[in-house]
């Protein structure tokens, strides 16, 4: 019977999770006191960065 050896952990140079986490968070706390004509705004103006990246 073959034991299998688990390779150590490594260290993650990029967190998905916790990348998109701080997205959300900044994205919530800029559109926080914003009308919906206010959001429907941000969300042009905004969501072509998107895109560039």
């Amino acid at each position: 019977m073959k034991t299998e050896t688990k390779k150590p952990a490594q260290e993650k140079e990029f967190d998905t999770v916790k990348t998109f986490r701080e997205i959300k968070d900044k994205i919530s706390s800029e559109m926080a006191n914003m009308n919906f004509d206010q959001i429907k705004e941000y969300l042009k103006t905004n969501s072509a960065k998107l895109y560039t990246k």
